[in-house]
C-alpha cells in the first residue's frame, strides 16, 4: 500500500471514525487540519483561528492553553465552553497534545475535544434538586427547633400562671426559670441559624495561631471548672504569625471545646474528665487540636457528625450546626478537620491548616483562589 493510500485509509479508518471533534492548531492558531466531526460541531474552519471558530471571538482567549503548551510541550486537559455550529452555547472537554519532532521546535498543537454539555446540564440540575432538599431539610430542622422550644416556653408558662393562681412563689420561680432557659435557646438557636446561613467570608490578618487558643480557653475555663473538668493547654511557642480569619478560627475551636466539655459531662463512666486544647506546626502545615476522655461516639454516630442538625446532645441541647459551622470555616482556610472517636474513651478532632494554602490577608479565601479542589 502507497504511502498515499495509507494517509487516505488512516483518514478514513480513524481520523474521521473517532467520536470526538479534532483540529490541528498551528503557531499563529489558526486551524490547519481537522476531522469530520470537528466541522459537523464547529463548521467551516479551513484557515481560520481557533478562538473564531470554538468561541465565535474575535480575539484570542485570555487564558489560552494552546499557548501554553506551544511554550511548554505539555499535554493538557481542560474544560472549555465554546460556540456550536447551531450557534448554541457548548461545554467540552479538549485534551492538547503537542506534535514534536526531533530537534525541532513545537510546529502544531493537536485538540481533541469531547462534548459535555449533557453531562453540565446533569450536574447542574443534580445542584439544584440538592438545593432544594436541603431547603426542604432546613425548614424540617427549624420547625422542630422551634417546636421543641415552644413546648418549653408553653411549661414555663403554665408553671407561672398555676403559680400565681395558687399563689405558690416557687413554683412561679421554677415557671420563669424555664422561661428564661427557652428564651436563650431560641436566641442561641436563630443565631446560628442565621451564622449558618449567611455563608462569612474569611477575612483573614497576621496574627499569633496561638492567640485564639488562649481566648477560647479563658471562655470556658469557668464552666469547665464548675463541671469538674480540667481543662488543660499545651501550645507550642515560637509559631510564626500566620493569615487567618481569628472570629472564624475563634468559632471552631470554641464549637469543639464546647463539645468536648459535653462530652464529659454527657458520659456515664466516672473519672477525672480532661479536655486538653493543643497547638504545633509541622511541616508547613499549622495543627489544631481538642481532645477530650468523655463519651466517644461508635461507627454509626461517627458517620453523621458532619451532617446538619445532627447532634449527640439531645434535640433540647444543640442544633447539630456547630460542626457543620466548623468544617465550612476550615475549607474557608483551606484546610481540612479529621477526627477519631471510641465509645467509653473519648474523641480528638483535629484541624489541619497548610500554609501554602491560608487565604491572602485582606483578599478572598483559599476556595476561592484555587482552581481545583482538594481531594
Amino acid at each position: 500500500m502507497e504511502a498515499e493510500e495509507i494517509h487516505d485509509w488512516l483518514r478514513a479508518n480513524l481520523f474521521d471514525a473517532v467520536p470526538m471533534a479534532i483540529g490541528v492548531i498551528s503557531r499563529d492558531f489558526r486551524v490547519v487540519e481537522a476531522n469530520r466531526r470537528f466541522e459537523q460541531t464547529y463548521g467551516p474552519w479551513k484557515g481560520r483561528p481557533c478562538h473564531e471558530v470554538y468561541k465565535g471571538r474575535k480575539e484570542r482567549c485570555a487564558h489560552c492553553a494552546a499557548v501554553e503548551t506551544f511554550a511548554d510541550g505539555r499535554i493538557r486537559i481542560r474544560e472549555e465552553e465554546g460556540i456550536v455550529r447551531k450557534g448554541s452555547q457548548s461545554h467540552y472537554l479538549v485534551h492538547m497534545v503537542p506534535i514534536v519532532r526531533p530537534g525541532d521546535e513545537i510546529r502544531y498543537v493537536i485538540e481533541m475535544s469531547t462534548d459535555i454539555t449533557l453531562v453540565k446540564q446533569l450536574e447542574r440540575e443534580k445542584r439544584e434538586a440538592e438545593r432544594l432538599a436541603a431547603v426542604g431539610e432546613t425548614v424540617a430542622g427549624i420547625a422542630h427547633g422551634i417546636k421543641n422550644v415552644l413546648m418549653g416556653l408553653e411549661g414555663g408558662m403554665y408553671a407561672v400562671n398555676t403559680g400565681i393562681a395558687q399563689g405558690d412563689d416557687e413554683r412561679i420561680a421554677r415557671g420563669w426559670a424555664m422561661l428564661e432557659e427557652n428564651v436563650t435557646r431560641i436566641s442561641q438557636f436563630v443565631k446560628e441559624f442565621l451564622d449558618f446561613a449567611k455563608g462569612r467570608v474569611a477575612h483573614a490578618r497576621l496574627i499569633d495561631p496561638n492567640e485564639p487558643v488562649r481566648k477560647v480557653v479563658q471562655m470556658f475555663a469557668e464552666q469547665a471548672a464548675r463541671a469538674g473538668i480540667r481543662l488543660e493547654v499545651d501550645l507550642q511557642e515560637g509559631i510564626a504569625p500566620a493569615p487567618l480569619d481569628e472570629e472564624g478560627i475563634h468559632t471552631c475551636l470554641a464549637n469543639l471545646v464546647s463539645n468536648a466539655i459535653d462530652a464529659c459531662l454527657l458520659s456515664e463512666q466516672r473519672r477525672n474528665f480532661v479536655v486538653t486544647v493543643s497547638t504545633r506546626e509541622r511541616d508547613g502545615v499549622l495543627v489544631y487540636e481538642v481532645v477530650d476522655n468523655g463519651q466517644g461516639m461508635d461507627y454509626e454516630i461517627s458517620k453523621q457528625v458532619f451532617s446538619k442538625f445532627f447532634t449527640t446532645k439531645g434535640s433540647d441541647r444543640g442544633t447539630g450546626l456547630g460542626l457543620l459551622t466548623t468544617k465550612k470555616i476550615v475549607h474557608q482556610h483551606g484546610g481540612r478537620i479529621s477526627f477519631a472517636s471510641k465509645p467509653g474513651q473519648g474523641s480528638s478532632f483535629r484541624i489541619e491548616l497548610p500554609r501554602a494554602d491560608l487565604p491572602c490577608p485582606d483578599r478572598a479565601p483559599a476556595e476561592q483562589r484555587r482552581t481545583e479542589p482538594n481531594p
